[in-house]
């Protein structure tokens, strides 16, 4: 799945992105352009996901996590519809705030606010970096993520996304604005540190890209030649399911074994979980 959202950073950086000639000034044709952009890569990705897997349903219930379908008649989701809540948080919020990120940061480079590192001058230091950008934004997700789940901000903030206790496609960026500030905030390290503008993009598109598998509700997306690919992220299911535990992303579920959070499954697990909740309720 990386390999496919890294090739469309790609494509997008090569043939969809302005010059910084262009983006030295703000201009809305341009602004507009990547909000385009950027909305129809959501919609195609997430939309191909829910299309696959949930209106035309192939492969059933066949590796989903919780039978049910989504909800189509529930007062807590906007129009009573999980999928019509979902697609509006993910469009009509997720999809500005990462545009907004996207036009600041190409406006700073443009205008050499933000120091620009060439992959001709300095190749490894690039690609360290570079390889680096999943496991940084894992790590951040995991800090934002308990800082959202503080009483406050979980109820005025985050609780919009864990209204899908039964996740979709969609859920994936299915925030309160406000959370989709923090989500992408980590754009600010490479406004700080000496980078090259594709590994900037490169976070910010992994961060709107990646959420889709780990909220699909399956563990594999399975094709008529037998032959699958993993999709979904156990522990991520169990977080929505049981809220206090297993908030990292990207692959570094090692900060919730070092920090007590982790939940592997098991009844013993989920006996801890639960007094976690207990205790957090008084």
């Amino acid at each position: 799945k990386d390999t496919v959202f890294f090739a469309t950073l790609v494509l997008c950086w090569l043939f969809l992105t302005p010059s910084f000639e262009t983006t030295k000034s703000f201009e809305i044709y341009w602004i507009i352009f990547i909000f385009i952009r950027n909305f129809l890569i959501i919609l195609i990705f997430f939309g191909f996901y829910h299309l696959r897997l949930y209106t035309f349903n192939f492969q059933g219930n066949s590796f989903k996590y919780n039978p049910k379908p989504l909800d189509k008649n529930n007062s807590k989701f906007f129009m009573n519809n999980q999928l019509i809540d979902n697609m509006f948080y993910t469009l009509c919020w997720g999809v500005p705030v990462w545009t907004l990120y996207e036009v600041l940061t190409l406006w700073a480079y443009a205008n050499k606010i933000i120091n620009y590192v060439s992959w001709d001058s300095s190749p490894i230091y690039c690609l360290v970096l570079l390889l680096l950008v999943t496991t940084f934004q894992g790590a951040q997700f995991y800090f934002v993520h308990r800082l959202l789940h503080w009483k406050p901000l979980y109820k005025y903030v985050h609780s919009v996304h864990h209204r899908n206790v039964n996740t979709g496609p969609f859920s994936g960026l299915s925030f309160h604005p406000i959370e989709h500030m923090l989500f992408f905030s980590g754009i600010f390290l490479f406004w700080i540190i000496p980078s090259n503008p594709l590994i900037a993009m490169w976070y910010l598109f992994f961060s709107a890209l990646s959420p889709i598998a780990g909220h699909s509700g399956y563990s594999k997306m399975v094709f008529k030649n037998g032959k699958n690919i993993p999709l979904g992220d156990y522990y991520h299911y169990l977080h929505h399911k049981y809220f206090e535990c297993n908030y990292a992303g990207g692959g570094v579920s090692i900060l919730d074994k070092i920090f007590g959070t982790l939940h592997d499954g098991s009844e013993e697990a989920t006996k801890k979980t639960m007094a976690r909740i207990k205790d957090k309720a008084h």
